[in-house]
């Protein structure tokens, strides 16, 4: 079977990169003020720097938040990977290797980190031990021969105002588009890779990807493997939400926006 001729660009949707930056107070000059309000400007200066550690600290733990909800859900890792019980559907080349690939990764990346990196091009990536998890779909398609981050900024490079304006850019960005949940449910939509979303776990085969509104608002992606929850018949999605990419039973854990199939 011929692999499609599309690579997924960067969805757009809620913004799930950005850092804050750090701000420092300067005080005047000794002679300069008096000590009433030198002491004023000194207390403003402390509240600001608490305050940016605290957003800083709530932006840093929304997506683990997310992760440790998700914990409970989920079937142990490690060991149990390998020990997992697989029961696939297809013999569709390109659905195993990117299933096999998911399912390795969990084996791989161990971190979450939506740092901007500079990038190689095409076939760029940040450290395999971290990343996002618009990454565990673009790894998993490489390995199926599909690389993302030239589809995606290909395609945003032809029909950029098709793509969500969330991030304030003027122009593709090879370096970040692909990895942007919003860019890739673009793509695919723009592929009519989409099928239709249900709740019933049935119809969530190996290989699809799946997209979801998590309950702090944000998007996230994951890949459907052919690996079964322990006495059930549903499969196990690969995701890296906050701790590294891990293998568990979450199709149904939040609200899904988007159900993509590029092979059968």
């Amino acid at each position: 079977m011929k692999t499609p001729s599309f690579v997924v660009p960067p969805s757009g949707g809620s913004v799930i990169y950005g850092r804050f930056g750090t701000s420092q107070a300067v005080l005047p000059p000794e002679g300069g003020t008096t000590k009433l309000t030198q002491s004023l400007v000194r207390t403003f200066a402390l509240v600001a720097a608490g305050l940016m550690a605290f957003v800083s600290a709530s932006a840093c733990s929304s997506r683990a938040g997310d992760a440790a909800a998700s914990a409970k859900k989920a079937p142990a890792q490690g060991s149990a990977v390998e020990t997992l019980t697989r029961r696939p559907i297809s013999d569709t080349p390109q659905i195993k290797k990117v299933v096999d690939s998911a399912i390795e990764q969990t084996r791989q990346t161990f971190e979450y980190d939506p740092s901007y990196t500079k990038l190689e091009y095409p076939n760029g990536d940040v450290p395999l031990e971290r990343g996002v998890c618009a990454d565990v779909i673009v790894r998993a398609f490489r390995n199926a021969g599909v690389d993302l981050q030239k589809e995606v900024h290909e395609d945003m490079a032809r029909h950029f105002a098709a793509y969500p304006a969330k991030w304030g850019a003027r122009k593709p960005d090879s370096n970040i588009d692909h990895r942007r949940v919003p860019n890739l449910m673009t793509l695919f939509e723009r592929r009519s890779r989409s099928v239709p979303i249900t709740r019933k776990t049935s119809d969530y085969n190996p290989g699809d990807v799946v997209a979801w509104e998590l309950d702090n608002h944000l998007l996230h992606i994951g890949l459907v493997t052919d690996a079964v929850a322990g006495g059930t018949p549903n499969y196990l999605v690969v995701h890296n939400i906050g701790a590294g990419a891990k293998i568990e039973d979450v199709l149904m854990a939040w609200k899904i926006i988007g159900h993509y199939r590029m092979w059968k």
